[in-house]
């Protein structure tokens, strides 16, 4: 019985392509370095300034109470909703960034916190956050 012999070529690495990659890199940092170069050149003086912070700082959000009874409150002092709208406002355009912090009775009314949050929107509030505490027994399971 004759034998027959089978020989695997051996894979050739086509490098092709990755020399024309390496080669454009190369072209890509030596033009990018001859910009900086003549950059430098420019005889230019610049302008020195002192660093400084902000103008001012950032005020702390602003904290609305909803309360089951309808009551609300902004920063503990007791508001109506066209006054919160007003104050918001005023406090929005010192300070465009404003933030509010909406706190509401578990047990009030849906509509008394949206109504709230109307006011927030007419008084162009964007940065708004809604206090939540997490159920008794999801706490337990948070832990674990």
């Amino acid at each position: 019985m004759a034998s027959r012999h089978q020989f695997d070529e051996v894979p050739a690495l086509n490098l092709t392509s990755m020399i024309d990659v390496l080669f454009l890199l190369i072209i890509f940092f030596m033009v990018g370095t001859k910009f900086v170069e003549t950059d430098r050149q420019i005889e230019l003086k610049l302008p020195q300034v002192k660093a400084g912070g902000a103008l001012s700082a950032a005020p702390e959000k602003k904290v609305i109470s909803v309360y089951q009874d309808g009551v609300i409150t902004l920063d503990r002092k007791t508001v109506t909703l066209d006054e919160l709208t007003g104050r918001l406002a005023a406090s929005r355009s010192q300070y465009k960034a404003l933030g509010v912090l909406v706190r509401g009775d578990g047990t009030a009314t849906f509509q008394l916190i949206a109504n709230v949050l109307n006011a927030c929107k007419q008084a162009g509030i964007a940065d708004l956050a809604i206090s939540v505490e997490m159920a008794k027994a999801e706490k337990n399971n948070a832990r674990r």
